[in-house]
């Protein structure tokens, strides 16, 4: 089940919302079964084949995590702690990593091991930066002892499960068992549909309409001209902004809906100044996890200069791996990575750029490493970055040609993407100045006021966005 399908937002979250509060006056410990239960069937309406390996995955966690907050001897806390993440990461790498593994293993040293074509359990990215804090926390003794249903509450909570926010123990346990949150509250309902609103129209009436654009120009790399590829990148640029952006807004909207307070993931990215400014602002509990489990113990910036970009190297490789197996994956990670290395280098030397050459030259940056992150292939990539530079014809739209150079005997092409080439460069500027200047959604929820106007507003983003619906879609980040 997807949030942008009617079974989802017509009887699902609707269904699940009453029955909560409604058990709520009866009994709390009911009322999350209830929202476990839910979760779960949430979950596994999706392929229900992987519903035993999240529950299997769940107990095993809560075990480990429980007994190594009640451990005393270090050694033995430190093999469990051991033992626990490599039973997680054992879990991810075996479903997402080894059929990668064996092809590159059969094409380096000539072998025939058998791949054995995994289909990715949805969420198993997710769900494990989950449980890995968990259990590295409770080995520092920085959790509590939490009660069964509640942990398993905090992993299955249907709105974050599939595609985040990556939550913390922390940031929702003591929401859960917060008395005020069992009592439906007026203004958190208003403030969840509004932001609920703004994230299914940001995935349906602007992703998927970039997302036909995108897939186009990628299916046949090898055809596109300077226009077609610039085009091309940008249109998934802005896609997979407002596809995963959009999901994250759904996701802090429904959890509202249940008062609970899920974090921020987004904060207007393509506003960045810089390579670190827009770490800070894309995928931020991604980051966040990024930084306090992986940079900080490998040292971070406390044990010199070297040390320091080997470490953000380290922390980038990792963030290329965790979001696909693939070479295309790995080289998108590493050019993030020597960014954040060159961006500290400039900036340790003293030297600091006007902002709008600083914003220009991060912004392309980020779009030409996205290539990477969405070409089907290395060799499909840059053919399309060659593209970009004009190596492969430097030539004009027929609709740009009849229309302001028609008295030139300049070479043009009929656009291939689109039947209409100045409809797509409209919603392509559209799109750019509502991530460079609109203000975003955390901020209206936030600063919002219900009233009549906002009600109009949403109520218009939400009846348009499901006429979109008969053609639904599935957000991209579920297929990392």
């Amino acid at each position: 089940m997807i949030f942008n399908s009617f079974e989802f937002i017509f009887l699902f979250l609707p269904i699940v919302f009453i029955g909560y509060f409604a058990l709520n006056k009866v009994n709390f410990t009911l009322s999350k079964v209830w929202l476990f239960l839910s979760s779960l069937f949430f979950y596994g309406w999706w392929n229900p084949i992987y519903l035993p390996l999240l529950l299997f995955s769940l107990i095993v966690n809560y075990i480990i995590g429980t007994t190594l907050g009640k451990m005393k001897q270090p050694m033995k806390k430190k093999a469990l702690l051991t033992i626990g993440i490599l039973f997680n990461v054992g879990l991810l790498g075996y479903f997402k990593y080894y059929d990668f593994f064996i092809t590159n293993v059969n094409a380096v040293f000539d072998t025939d091991y058998r791949v054995m074509n995994l289909i990715l359990p949805l969420a198993i990215s997710f769900y494990t930066f989950q449980k890995i804090p968990y259990l590295v926390d409770s080995y520092q003794g920085e959790t509590k002892g939490y009660h069964p249903l509640n942990y398993g509450l905090f992993v299955s909570f249907f709105p974050q499960l599939i595609a985040g926010p990556i939550v913390q123990h922390g940031d929702v346990m003591a929401q859960f068992e917060n008395k005020e949150n069992r009592k439906i509250n007026a203004k958190n309902i208003a403030t969840g549909l509004f932001v609920f609103g703004i994230g299914l129209f940001k995935k349906v009436g602007i992703a998927d309409t970039f997302a036909e654009i995108a897939n186009a120009g990628y299916s046949n790399p090898a055809t596109l001209t300077m226009v077609d590829s610039w085009i091309t990148s940008l249109s998934y640029t802005f896609q997979l902004y407002f596809d995963f952006s959009g999901y994250s807004d759904m996701a802090i909207g429904a959890a509202l809906l249940f008062n609970i307070r899920l974090p921020i993931n987004f904060n207007s990215p393509y506003k960045a100044l810089s390579i670190q400014d827009f770490w800070r602002r894309w995928h931020m509990t991604l980051s966040n996890f990024l930084t306090r489990y992986i940079y900080v113990p490998l040292g971070g910036n406390r044990k010199g200069l070297v040390r320091t970009y080997i470490n953000i190297m380290i922390v980038f490789f990792v963030s290329g791996v965790w979001h696909g197996a693939g070479w295309t994956f790995i080289i998108w990670g590493l050019m993030h990575g020597i960014a954040s290395v060159i961006n500290r280098l400039w900036g340790q030397a003293g030297f600091k750029l006007p902002k709008l050459l600083a914003w220009f030259i991060t912004f392309q940056f980020v779009n030409a490493a996205w290539v990477f992150f969405r070409a089907p292939s290395v060799h499909d990539a840059i053919m399309v970055l060659r593209s970009m530079i004009g190596l492969n014809g430097r030539v004009l739209p027929t609709d740009l040609q009849h229309t302001f150079f028609n008295q030139l005997n300049i070479p043009y092409y009929d656009f291939t993407l689109d039947e209409n080439f100045f409809w797509v460069v409209g919603i392509l500027l559209v799109a750019f100045l509502i991530s460079v200047f609109a203000k975003n959604s955390m901020y209206f929820k936030d600063h919002l006021k219900p009233n009549w106007i906002s009600a109009i507003y949403i109520s218009a983003l939400i009846i348009y966005s499901v006429f979109q619906l008969q053609q639904v879609s599935e957000f991209l980040y579920f297929n990392f």
